[in-house]
């Protein structure tokens, strides 16, 4: 089961006793703080979870593999993700 953007709201609103509203309304101002970031280039670090990158990649040769037609693959950029010691520690425990 995946994590949603509504799971993470209850168990905010319940853990601080917020209301439903103004919960919503943080997660996505964070949300939209985090997208920003990562339009603009820049990485995001947070403490004791982990780092998103964005990483250029460059063009390189493909194919379709419905038709095998061979083409460039534009170059473009991606996000990752590496998980902080702590949090990798936690997950190997």
């Amino acid at each position: 089961m995946a994590l949603t953007k509504t799971i993470i709201a209850e168990r905010i609103q319940e853990k601080l006793h917020l209301s439903r509203t103004t919960t919503y309304e943080i997660m996505e101002e964070f949300l939209e703080i985090m997208k920003e970031t990562i339009e603009n280039g820049e990485d995001i670090m947070i403490s004791g979870f982990g780092k998103f990158c964005v990483n250029d990649k460059k063009a390189r040769k493909g194919r379709n593999p419905a038709t095998n037609e061979e083409m460039t693959l534009p170059a473009r950029k991606v996000v990752t993700f590496k998980c902080s010691g702590k949090l990798r520690d936690l997950i190997n425990s």
